[in-house]
């Protein structure tokens, strides 16, 4: 689970992995015989048996620097992500947020990493904490993201990423029923397809803990009921 990939002075909430960084942690899982994917390429080779040496690379709301600094840099790896965008703030900013400000991707730059070979998923309409909503807001976030996504990528947006990992019951029975064929959470107390759980991914993940992440990671997916 990464968020921002950038040259940052200020990261109070630990969201952006420097390019560089971020470089040698694309190289580390290569150099393991692993190769990143999106999460509809990861769940339909696991579906078919045939998932090993994958490794779901996904980031979070959608900033404009996964663009510009994240997909070249995948690209050049032969990798794959999803990038779950806020479909409100689209070409805006990172409202909800209280760190510092960071622009999110322009309609043309989400074209363009779909294109690049990128999955294109939702995180809402507003990134808001889900069980603090209504039941029609709730419908909103899940079905309005998705078909403002759609219009853009023009094509099917299967993916869901919980706004702050928060998601109890309602909502994960709420993205099922909207048609999402996946969600992803981040340590859900009953991990499935549609509460997957997630590694986080910061600036002081070098070899030593990249190792035990992925360790501690295999055994919590190996648990989901996917």
């Amino acid at each position: 689970m990464y968020h921002s990939v950038d040259h940052v002075r200020e990261d109070p909430h630990r969201v952006t992995v420097s390019p560089q960084r971020f470089e040698g942690q694309l190289a580390w899982l290569r150099d393991r015989g692993l190769r990143g994917v999106g999460m509809a390429e990861l769940l339909e080779a696991r579906d078919a048996g045939d998932a090993r040496g994958l490794v779901g690379l996904t980031f979070d709301d959608g900033y404009a620097d996964f663009a510009t600094r994240a997909v070249p840099a995948l690209v050049r790896f032969g990798f794959g992500a999803t990038v779950f965008v806020v479909s409100g703030r689209i070409g805006s900013y990172n409202a909800w947020d209280d760190g510092p400000r960071k622009p999110l991707m322009t309609v043309d730059q989400i074209r363009a990493v779909a294109a690049a070979g990128m999955e294109v998923a939702s995180h809402g309409r507003h990134h808001v904490s889900l069980p603090g909503t209504g039941g029609c807001e709730l419908r909103e976030e899940l079905e309005e993201s998705r078909s403002t996504l759609e219009d853009i990528v023009e094509g099917p947006v299967t993916g869901f990423a919980y706004p702050y990992g928060h998601a109890t019951g309602r909502e994960i029975e709420a993205v099922r029923a909207a048609g999402y064929d996946y969600a992803c959470d981040i340590g859900p107390a009953e991990p499935g397809r549609h509460a997957l759980p997630r590694a986080y991914i910061g600036e002081r993940d070098r070899r030593l803990r990249m190792r035990a992440k992925l360790a501690r990671h295999g055994l919590r997916w190996r648990r989901s009921r996917v």
